[in-house]
């Protein structure tokens, strides 16, 4: 009977670290995705400068496209996968009921 509560309690710990990880991780996706669409509105920005292109105003029209598709992307992402992980933690509760049985 001990050893039946310790593994029951052992699974309820482990699922909750899971679930931490997950969020971690949805949420350095998410910032990945933030510095990517950074780093294309900021190559849109500096485009003028750095090259004397005939037509620059069309390549940073298409730069600052990709950011802001990059960046909604992102924001789709994080909020898809957040609704995810917070549906799936009431799977955490079946182990803990067990637990709580005893």
């Amino acid at each position: 009977m001990e050893i039946k509560k310790q593994i029951n309690k052992d699974l309820i710990l482990r699922e909750k670290l899971a679930l931490q990880r997950t969020v971690l991780a949805n949420q350095s996706t998410f910032l990945s995705f933030l510095r990517t669409s950074m780093y294309f509105l900021i190559a849109g920005l500096s485009l003028k400068n750095v090259i004397k292109v005939e037509n620059s105003i069309l390549f940073e029209i298409m730069l600052f496209g990709a950011s802001f598709a990059i960046f909604t992307i992102g924001c789709m992402n994080y909020v898809k996968h957040k609704k995810s992980i917070a549906s799936n933690k009431k799977h955490i509760g079946e182990y803990q009921l067990e637990y709580y049985e005893f």
